[in-house]
């Protein structure tokens, strides 16, 4: 079963007032279809299932002596500000929690040689934060020191703590909750959820993801416009997606001008009679003019000579620029053929992840937040909050923490095949 960690016994009545509260025995099924029902039973023959999020009835922690901290990790993404908001607001006025901090710059924040110094979260100083993109409390990458950091949470004496990150920072969470563990101290940790790209294991839709998928769409338009204003027009975009295509898939099916996609779940040839510039130079003959959507992650293995991947402070693989790389190859290639082609590149992504929430995803962030609130003072810990088969759940940090990728003979990816009409396969 997906088991919920809790601090201890909750013994302080809710102050919220004329609210349906959740109980921890209400829960959903993990897999509703049929199928193999032995592989779905636990040891004690129950169906797998999953715990409800909301508020409850009794609650661990006494609202008037509740200290919180809240830490933001990794990459921006549109809806880290509503998320801190919400956590703020739910805090200050559903439950009295008065003393709330923010981290200062991801988890170096907790390590004193940096001198990042915490702000003090409060309503009116969040009340705007959503209008803003980014993160008002910044971010980074890389490793710390985990005893340090619950180190820091001990002398600050915070109760508990919200990290908003991807998988990474969900792996360094679950570290943290052990070491934590591991002293007896009674700290809760709650994590949020955020990858841009929609690829966090069980999790349904991850936040920022519909306002990459607006955002997007607005630039395919705008590539679509420039590849029909000269003859043989080419417009490339690259985009965010470093292991799975969901945003490029997506972007494909919302904006139907797309003629040609490119995931890292399905590699490709540049050269042969069905690689990518032989099939490219047919479908432009066709059409006058064409549109390429390439994911960063797309095409890695072209750059694999020595089979040597470098990664970066937080462990990521370094990519490659395949936008630059395919841009370069196409040029080259129609120069061969004394072809003249138009092409214009576009990567929009650092401008596409700071930008604010649209009106979807800022409710979504304001529910997560909530949520979040609800499963921290209520004692829960080492879980995270997230929208599971279109319920608000808690799941272990572990069941999150690796990737959920386009699959290549799956529903998403026959459906961008048939709308862009490119092969199933471009390899020579």
């Amino acid at each position: 079963m997906f088991i919920i960690n809790k601090l201890g016994k909750a013994t302080f009545p809710s102050p919220i007032k004329g609210s349906y509260f959740m109980s921890d025995k209400k829960r959903i099924l993990f897999d509703n279809t049929i199928g193999d029902l032995k592989s779905l039973r636990t040891a004690d023959d129950r169906p797998e299932s999953i715990e409800l999020a909301g508020p409850r009835k009794m609650i661990y922690f006494n609202p008037e002596e509740t200290k919180a901290a809240i830490v933001t990790c990794g990459g921006l993404c549109p809806g880290i500000n509503d998320v801190i908001r919400a956590i703020v607001m739910g805090l200050h006025y559903r439950y009295g929690v008065k003393d709330i901090v923010g981290i200062r710059y991801g988890f170096q924040g907790f390590i004193p040689e940096y001198g990042h110094e915490n702000l003090v979260l409060y309503p009116e100083f969040v009340k705007d934060i959503h209008t803003l993109g980014g993160s008002i409390l910044s971010s980074s990458r890389g490793h710390q020191d985990i005893g340090r950091i619950v180190d820091s949470l001990s002398e600050m004496k915070v109760d508990i703590l919200f990290c908003i990150g991807g998988d990474g920072t969900m792996r360094a969470t679950d570290l943290i909750t052990g070491e934590i563990n591991k002293r007896n101290l009674k700290i809760g940790v709650v994590g949020i959820p955020k990858t841009i790209d929609n690829d966090l294991n069980l999790i349904d839709k991850s936040f920022g993801f519909d306002t990459a998928i607006s955002e997007v769409v607005k630039v395919i338009q705008c590539a679509h416009v420039e590849s029909r204003g000269a003859p043989l027009g080419i417009g490339l975009v690259r985009i965010m997606g470093r292991e799975s295509g969901h945003i490029a898939a997506n972007a494909t099916l919302a904006q139907n001008d797309v003629n040609l996609t490119l995931i890292p779940e399905v590699s490709f040839d540049l050269d042969g009679e069905r690689g990518f510039l032989r099939t490219l130079e047919r479908r432009l003959i066709e059409r006058g003019h064409i549109v390429i959507l390439v994911a960063e992650g797309a095409g890695q293995d072209l750059f694999m000579s020595d089979g040597v991947r470098k990664t970066d402070a937080s462990g990521n693989i370094k990519l490659q620029d395949i936008g630059i790389h395919l841009k370069t190859n196409i040029e080259d290639y129609f120069k061969k053929r004394g072809t003249d082609i138009s092409l214009k590149y576009i990567d929009p992504g650092y401008i596409i992840r700071s930008v604010p929430a649209d009106a979807g995803d800022s409710l979504y962030c304001e529910l997560l937040g909530q949520y979040a609130v609800h499963a921290g003072m209520a004692g829960k810990t080492g879980m995270v909050v997230g929208l599971f088969k279109n319920e608000y759940v808690h799941l272990p940090l572990k069941a999150t923490s690796s990737r959920r990728k386009v699959d290549p003979k799956g529903n998403l990816w026959m459906r961008v095949l048939e709308a862009t009409g490119q092969p199933p396969s471009m390899k020579k």
